[in-house]
Order: C-alpha cells, then structure tokens, then sequence
C-alpha cells in the first residue's frame, strides 16, 4: 500500500527535460517534454531549439552568455499552438569528453503544494544555521529555507518539484539521489559525500521523515558548514579528465583560499582578455567603458587595462559570502560588474600587482558604501582586503579579491605570496579553457563554412541532411556530405570522413571537397574520381611531412569516402567507396538492405585500385549514406545498432527530416563522440514521356531532320517558344559529331521540370574544345554560339564514346 501511494506520487509530478548543444540544437526529449508540450522525440530532435520559443531566440542566447546556469520563466509553444509560462532551469554541462551542451528542466506539478507548518515550525525550519531541504516519495524537492537558497544560488521557487541531478547535475548528486532511495525505503538515516556549494562542507545527512503512522513520507537533506578539511580540493562530482572550464578553475580557486587564507573571496574577470580587447573598444567591445584617456602599460608590459571611468568585469565565483546577491542587493555570479577607476579591483588592474586594503580606509569605505559590486564585502563583514591580479602572457584575465573578517589578523607577506600561487593557478586554467573554446570555436566555424549551407536545385532525388559534431575534448572532425548536379539530370551524393579532429581535420575536409567537386564537374566515373582522389592525398601527405616533418597529420591518409551517382532516366545507381560503410537502401515495399559496393582501400595509401557497382532503384526508394560515428556510441553491439538502423530507416515516416530524426534518436543515447553526417535521399525517376532519343545516320543531311524531329517533340512538350534556341544547338551538336566523331550517333532530349537537356553522342573519345574562329574562317563557330545560348554545357565520357550536352532554362525562355 505505502509502494502504491508513492509511485502514485511520482506520478503526478512529473519533469521534463532536454538537452541542446552549443549550436542550439535540440539533442534529447524526455516523456516529461512529450506530456508538457505535446512533440514526440523524433519531432524535435535535431531541430532548433528556438523553433518552441514564444519569443525572439536571439534574446535566449543573450541571457544564457558567459553564464554556467539560468532560471526563469520562458514562454514556449505547445504543439496545439498554445503559448505556456513555465519556469525553467538550465544548467550548462561539460562532459568527459570535453562537449558542452544545455540542460533544460522544468517540474510540472499536477497538485497544490501542501500547505506550511505551524509559525513555530516554520521559523525553526527557515531560520536554522544549517541548509535544509526536503524532498517528498518521488524525491522531488517540495521545500528549501534560506541557508540552502544561498548554498545553491537559486530561489526555492526555480527548484521546487525538481530531484536533485536536475538541480546540481554530476555523479554525486546521482548517488545522492540513490542513497535518498535507500533512505526511503530503509527508514534509516544515511549520510554521503556531497558539496551543495562551495562554502559547505562535504558531509551531508539524509534523514527520514515519518508520520504519527511510522511511515516514511519525505527525506530532509541538510549540510554541515565547510571546515579545513574541505578545503583545497575540487568538488567530489567534478569528473576527471574533462577539458578546461573557468568557472572549474574560478571554483578551485575559491575552494584553496576559503577559509585556510581568508574567510571570503570573489573571483572577477574581464570578458575578454586585454590583448583581445585593443582595436576593439571603438566597436563597443572593449572591456571598459566611459572616455578614455588612451592605454596604460604596466607590469613589464603583460597587462593593460584602458584608464576611464569603470572597469567592466564579469563575476564568476563568490566563496564565503552570506546574504549576497539579492540578499544584500549586490552583484552575483554571473552578472557583470562596473568598477570605479578608484576602486580596489580597478587599481590592482591598473598597477598590474597586488593591493592590500582597509576597509576603515575612507577611500575604501566609500566604495563599499554605493557600489553594488561591493556588496559582498559589507555582508561578509571585511576589514582587510587583498587584491590580486590574474596575470598570464599576454595580459590580464581579471582579479581576485581577499577579504578578512575582524577577528582575524590582516594580510601580511607571507599571505601575499600565497594568494599569488593560487591566483597563478586560476589564471593557467583560465587562459587555457578561454584558449581551448576559442580553438573549438574556430573549428567549428570552419567546418560549417565548408560545409553546404544550402541543398542545390535538382530534381532526381529529394534529400535531408544531418550534421552532428564531436562532442569529445579533441574537437570536430572532418565527417562531410554534398550533393552536387550533374548533366543528363544525373545527381552525384557523396559522404566522406577525414581521419582525425581540429582545425588540420577541417581544412583536409575542405580540400577534399573541393576535389571531389572539381573532379565531378569533369564526370568521371566513381571509382576513377575516388582513384585521383587517393593520388591527391598521397601528395597532401607529402607536402605536409616536407612542411612539418615533426607533425602528428598525415594529410587526410586513412579518409574514407563513398561516391555514388544516380540516373533518374535509367534508374541505375554507380557507386564506389573508399574504407566507407556501404550505403543503406529501403525499397518502396519497405525492406532494408545494404547495397553491396566493394570496399575499396581508405584513401592515401596508393596503388590499390577501387571498384564500381551498379544497382536499379525503383521509383520511391530510399538511399541512406553515413559516417561511422553513427555506430561509435554502441561499437560493443554493432549487431543491435544496425538492427537499430534498419528498424528507424523502414519506420514510416511524413518526411525524410523524420527519418534522419528516427535514425539519429534510435542511435544516439548521448552526444556523438565522433563527427556524424546523414544523408538520405528518395529516388524520382523521369518516364518516358520526358525523356526522347533518335539514332541518326552519319550523313551531313540528318541535320535538316535533327531539327524536324526536335521541332515536333517540342511541341508534343509544348516548349515551342524554346524551339528556336533548341533547334539551333541540336544542329550544331549533330553537325560536330558527324564532322568529327563515329557513329553511332545518337540525339536525345530530356524534359526535366524547368530545364530541357539536349544530348548529342558519339563513338569517339575525342573532346571537343570551343575557340575563337577568324573572320575567313569557315567552322570553328559552333560550340561558341552552343556556350551563349546554353546555362551549361559539357562534355561527358561513356566506357565508349563520349556525350556532348547543353542544358538551358525553360523559364529564362519564357521570358
């Protein structure tokens, strides 16, 4: 019975969550999403975020800069149109691996909150030196008095109804939330390893609540105040091996000097460093505002800090401080912070060393006095104040400051000196944290610039497309796609990954593409362009190891590319890979199956030759080409995760952006740790009512009856205001081939949509190449006025023979 009434608990409150990476695309959808906002995960995922935003996503993402966590209430779209407030709290995380992303909660209670205590009861709860909280059966947060505000920075209000992964998400507060489990059921007391905040301690009690039945009904989560031993070590749920965070680093900074060096500390930094900063304050940029009177060096030359009227900052710890924030009515984490010129931090920036200060000081006692930076200082109750400068090469980060309380001693030499270290460390940290996002940065920004930003005009296939990047500590691959129009209405799909991540992967990827482009507008078949592609390696390698014989890259030897060309006339599909996973196809009767390319060797290792195959896809067909990441997530059961594929693929779907969110949500549990890119594309095909061919003689007359017979077609089309223009280039092309190829020749016409494609083959391998006629001369003239009357033109080459095309636009025509 008592089993029951909990998991009837549980379920009238309910949480949602999602996930979003730094691109603002949505990554993960719970239940609790689905029942709040009525999408289902595939709808979503993959998508936008700002799409389900009641506002303006641009104001999102300015609310959510530079901050580790956020809440509030943001309007969002129900699926039925209708706009909810709801209360939110966003957390930003930072995996092993190193990938960033947003995690979004929201409690949604489905009951009224009990009511409170008696005023003795409620006094003594609201009122003890110790954080409390009280998580209900579900283990879901119903109450917090002021001491565990503060420890977590947030109003009851932004966490009620939330279990405490999703208020202080990390391996602890999983455990904690199991061990509050084992409290519930057990009766029994439990007390673990948890640090709420950084001026708690990390022992942490967990104590059973009982009715006048026995029955346990809630757990109070209460934490001991930090003691000596606490401090100088990293939070117990930071995980090991992550990649550089300032607010980690601005944290351990804290957790070293509070309380073994002074009994409260504030940690400020400049938004950008001051070496960043110049040239950039006409912009608005600048890290200080108000007139300036021109830069200042100091410190040997390392920092410079603009001389005006406020020093902006940017606070990104506090330790120690009660009643900060709006509590006192100062700045907390996360806000920015305006500095007086005369201020404490100010003049620690300015003189580039370390300032020590009284509070008594009547300079000092002013500043205190109106400025809401400063807050801090009269709630901790300082009298001796250190400031410290953040110095690393190339000039300060920001500064730190120190405060002692009355009952201790101000600081002296020896302390001086050690705040120094400590503020070395941070500062380390800092630069490279602030180094490595702005490496990712540039990564990510050339890779999406190489990257089709837009899917060209054809008409063979219908596609979508997805692009995932790493989410790992080494940075974004090379994984790419494209889609590039060929002549005969033909379409060329290709899917390739460059062995590595970081900015050398990005820029390989790049070359490649254009290669791979280059080598398509020459129509080459797709084993011979994967065959020059693999020479084009072999020399980037070259050229780097003469550059850089010490470097790690191996110019893109190890990529692997698949290159598929498909024919809507025909039906047929060529394709050739390179160490590619084979592509995927799904028939119109809704079966799944591999398309059995030969494998070919990765490209760069040279002398290895590649092999083509071809297969007929009906009309309706679907063609599913992808990057190894897709599977990296599950390589222990590559079994399952291609039954997984199979399963998404064959999945009935509106779309084909619900199949690549069926297949992506199906595979991934997590963000990749390996570059995905996902192409699927559904075949057309164009009957024979669209497409027409004549064999003609080689005889100099058939080119009066080209023109009958083009003429006539035509108008069957009705394109007769194109008669004229066509006429004319099929009488050129079929006089070239009769003048200078063998027969057979033959003439075709393709109606495709918008475009109408006019094709003249022949047996010889010859290409013919456009020049310039003299005024005496007598031919020479016919490819040039094909080149005028044409958007494109060509020539392309068969196993036998080649085909000479011109391809003009039925809409310029009409006009």
């Amino acid at each position: 019975m008592e089993r029951q009434e909990r998991e009837r608990e549980r379920q009238e409150t309910y949480t949602a969550t999602a996930t979003i990476d730094e691109q603002g695309i949505l990554t993960s959808w719970s239940d609790g999403a689905r029942r709040l906002l009525g999408y289902d995960s595939p709808a979503v995922v993959g998508r936008p975020a700002t799409a389900l935003l009641g506002a303006e996503g641009g104001a999102a993402r300015r609310v959510l800069a530079g901050r580790e966590r956020w809440n509030g209430v943001v309007p969002l779209r129900h699926r039925d149109g209708r706009l909810l407030e709801l209360g939110v709290l966003v957390h930003r995380r930072t995996s092993q691996t190193g990938a960033t992303d947003w995690l979004v909660v929201s409690a949604v209670p489905a009951r009224a909150q009990p009511p409170r205590g008696e005023p003795l009861e409620e006094w003594t709860f609201l009122q003890s030196p110790f954080p409390l909280a009280i998580f209900d059966a579900g283990l879901r947060l119903v109450r917090a008095n002021r001491r565990m505000e503060r420890a977590l920075t947030l109003p009851e209000a932004a966490v009620r109804g939330l279990r405490l992964p999703h208020i202080l998400p990390g391996a602890a507060s999983e455990e904690a939330d199991r061990s509050m489990r084992r409290a519930l059921e057990s009766g029994r007391p439990q007390e673990i390893a948890l640090q709420l905040g950084p001026e708690l301690g990390r022992s942490t009690v967990l104590t059973p609540l009982k009715d006048a039945d026995g029955r346990v009904r809630a757990i109070c989560l209460s934490a001991r105040p930090a003691t000596a031993q606490d401090s100088g070590t990293t939070p117990a749920d930071t995980p090991a091996g992550q990649p550089p965070d300032q607010t980690r680093a601005a944290q351990e900074l804290a957790d070293s000097t509070v309380p073994a060096l002074a009994d409260a500390m504030v940690l400020d930094l400049l938004d950008t460093p001051a070496e960043e900063t110049e040239g950039a304050h006409e912009a608005g940029e600048a890290s200080v505002a108000g007139e300036g009177e021109g830069a200042t060096g100091v410190g040997e030359g390392e920092q410079s800090v603009q001389r005006a009227e406020a020093v902006l900052l940017r606070r990104v710890a506090m330790c120690g401080v009660p009643d900060v924030g709006r509590y006192a009515g100062g700045a907390g984490v996360g806000e920015t912070v305006g500095c007086p010129v005369e201020s404490p931090a100010a003049r620690c920036l300015l003189e580039g060393r370390p300032l020590v200060f009284d509070t008594a000081d009547p300079a000092v006692a002013g500043w205190v006095a109106v400025d809401p930076g400063a807050a801090w200082v009269r709630a901790a109750g300082v009298r001796s104040l250190l400031a410290v400068p953040l110095a690393a090469p190339g000039g300060a980060l920001g500064v730190a400051l120190f405060g002692r309380r009355y009952d201790r001693e101000p600081f002296g030499r020896e302390d001086l000196r050690q705040a120094q270290e400590c503020t070395a460390r941070a500062a380390a940290g800092i630069r490279q944290a602030r180094d490595h996002a702005r490496a990712r940065t540039t990564t990510m920004a050339l890779q999406r610039s190489l990257l089709p930003h837009t899917l060209p005009d054809q008409a063979a296939l219908e596609i979508a497309t997805r692009y995932l990047p790493a989410a790992t500590r080494a940075g974004v691959g090379g994984d790419w796609f494209d889609v590039i129009p060929l002549s005969g209405a033909r379409v060329a799909l290709v899917v390739g990954d460059v062995v590595g991540h970081g900015i050398r992967a990005s820029a390989t990827m790049g070359r490649l593409r254009t290669a791979v482009r280059t080598l398509a507008d020459v129509d080459l078949p797709p084993d011979e362009l994967l065959t020059h592609l693999d020479d084009l390696v072999l020399r980037l390698a070259a050229d780097e190891s003469s550059a850089d014989p010490a470097g790690d890259t191996a110019g893109g030897i190890g990529t692997t590319c698949l290159y598929a060309v498909y024919d809507p006339v025909s039906r047929r599909c060529t394709l050739a890979r390179a160490g590619h996973p084979p592509p995927a196809v799904v028939t119109p009767d809704g079966a799944v199956r591999f398309v059995d390319v030969p494998a070919g060797p990765p490209l760069g290792l040279g002398g290895l030759p590649f092999e083509a195959c071809e297969t007929d896809l009906a009309e309706g067909s679907l063609l599913a080409l992808y990057t190894d990441g897709l599977f990296e997530a599950r390589e222990h059961d590559i079994d399952e995760a291609l039954d997984k594929m199979f399963a998404a693929l064959g999945r009935p779907a509106k779309s084909l952006d619900s199949v690549c969110d069926h297949v992506l949500t199906a595979l991934l549990s997590h963000r990749p740790d390996d570059d995905i890119a996902l192409l699927v594309a559904r075949t057309r095909v164009l009957h024979e009512d669209r497409v027409v061919a004549w064999e003609l003689p080689n005889d100099p007359t058939v080119v009066a009856h080209a023109r009958r017979l083009t003429d006539e077609q035509l108008s069957v089309w009705g394109l007769q205001e194109a008669a004229f223009t066509t006429e004319l280039m099929v009488s050129e092309l079929v006089t070239n081939a009769i003048r200078y190829g063998r027969p057979p020749i033959q003439l075709r016409l393709i109606h495709q949509d918008a475009n109408l494609i006019c094709e003249v083959y022949d047996a010889s391998g010859t290409t013919p190449h456009m020049r310039r006629a003299r005024i005496f001369d007598e031919g020479g003239r016919g490819l040039l006025l094909v080149a005028q009357l044409a958007d494109r033109w060509g020539t392309r080459h068969d196993r036998v023979g080649k085909t000479v095309w011109a391809e003009q636009s039925l809409s310029a025509t009409a006009e």
